[in-house]
Parts: C-alpha cells; sequence; structure tokens
C-alpha cells in the first residue's frame, strides 16, 4: 500500500522560521526496508538526513538517490537492524532536527 504521509519542517526567509509541510510517498515499508520519495526536496535535505541516519548505530544502510533533477523527486532509502523499526527511526530524526533549527537565532 502507498501512501503520503505529511511532515513538518522549517522555511527560512527573511522571517526567523515558519513551518511547512513536507509532502512524503512512502515507496516501500517491508520489514527492516524503507524507502521514500520527498516531495520538492534536493540534496541539503537529503543530505542531512542521510548523514544522521547513517551516525545512528541502529542503521545498517542510509542514501538518497535524486534520479532526474527536472523530472524526479528524490528518494531516500534506509535500512536498519534486524528487529529495529525504521519508521521510529526517521521519526525521532525528524523530531531532533525541529528541535535543532527551532533553536536557530537570527539577528
Amino acid at each position: 500500500m502507498r501512501k503520503v504521509v505529511f511532515l513538518q519542517r522549517f522555511k527560512m526567509g527573511s522571517q526567523v522560521a515558519g513551518m511547512i509541510t513536507m509532502a512524503i510517498k512512502v515507496l516501500l515499508n517491508e520489514g527492516n526496508e524503507l524507502r521514500i520519495r520527498l516531495i520538492g526536496e534536493n540534496h541539503t535535505a537529503l543530505q542531512l538526513f542521510r548523514t544522521r541516519l547513517n551516525g545512528n548505530k541502529d542503521v545498517e544502510y542510509s542514501n538518497y538517490f535524486i534520479g532526474h533533477p527536472g523530472l524526479d523527486d528524490p528518494e531516500l532509502y534506509l535500512r536498519v537492524k534486524k528487529g529495529k523499526d525504521a519508521v521510529k527511526i526517521l521519526q525521532s530524526l525528524s523530531k531532533e532536527l525541529v528541535g535543532e533549527f527551532s533553536n536557530l537565532k537570527f539577528s
């Protein structure tokens, strides 16, 4: 079953930060693997997720795939260790990142 999930992310602009919605389409969620499409995202967000996920002790492998820049939305792939939940790990990381970015101060 494929579904679209919406997460919150920060949009930086002339104001400090405002919440906007990030659309995510789940392509694969089986066993210890998760593959999602992040609609409208680019290297910046995906590199942040990949780096942090690969630094997690419960993650075996994480990478992203851009595809054709004008035609395809990028995809993030995540494989976790046996007995771990890829969705929970990604959700936990997302909450951490929101916390980190919400503490930024701009002058």
